[in-house]
């Protein structure tokens, strides 16, 4: 899926924000921040629900939040005082506010099938090509339901030819075998990833693994 708005696009399934065809850098939590605004537009998202979704189980200042709001706008070249895309609600929160279009790769279909699972135990996770929240809460792509995994524990990249993992500052950590993540890591097949206590296993097929590598 990507999402356009004026000379921006942005790509949901590779996590990139393009202008004009070249790529405008944004950290991993200030694109998630943007993708959650894009989610509900144009409906006003409140401070505490944005800090809930993008740092959950966790108290931050909320100074972080208008930090990346004003990194995305700088990325964007949107002001505060003359708002394009970015919509200050003060006192409560922010909102989307540009006209966009929406469109599927055209091989959207394809995308959609299963690429890769997570086994859980007797439970199987079919995942196919985009990004996938693996955590505690009901709309999680992967629900865990243990105390020791956050609401938004973790998230899964899955690309046409690799599969990624990243944690998103959970309270009990996430592992690939032993290794605690401190940024994504590539996994293979037969890989172990532990989220919280709970303990899962990759499955890739083994065409789609040995492909490319990606760094």
């Amino acid at each position: 899926m990507t999402i356009s708005f004026g000379p921006f696009t942005l790509d949901v399934g590779t996590r990139q924000l393009l202008r004009d065809g070249q790529c405008v850098h944004l950290s991993p939590k200030a694109f998630e921040l943007l993708v959650a605004l894009l989610d509900v537009r144009p409906r006003v998202l409140s401070k505490a629900e944005l800090q809930e979704r993008l740092w959950p189980d966790t108290f931050v200042a909320e100074a972080n939040l208008s930090n990346l709001i004003a990194e995305i706008r700088g990325a964007v070249r949107d002001r505060a005082r003359a708002p394009r895309v970015i919509r200050t609600v003060h006192g409560f929160g922010y909102a989307f506010c540009g006209q966009t279009t929406t469109a599927e790769a055209p091989d959207g279909a394809a995308l959609r099938s299963p690429v890769c699972s997570l086994a859980w135990g007797q439970q199987r996770f079919q995942l196919g090509v985009g990004e996938h929240i693996i955590g505690r809460d009901e709309r999680a792509d992967v629900r865990l339901d243990a105390s020791t995994v956050s609401r938004r524990h973790a998230r899964l990249i899955v690309g046409p030819h690799s599969v990624r993992l990243e944690d998103l500052g959970s309270k009990n950590g996430t592992f690939r075998a032993t290794d605690r993540l401190t940024a994504p890591a590539q996994l293979s097949d037969g890989d172990l990833v532990r989220i919280g206590s709970l303990v899962l296993t990759v499955h890739v097929p083994r065409p789609f693994a040995t492909t490319e590598t990606v760094l």
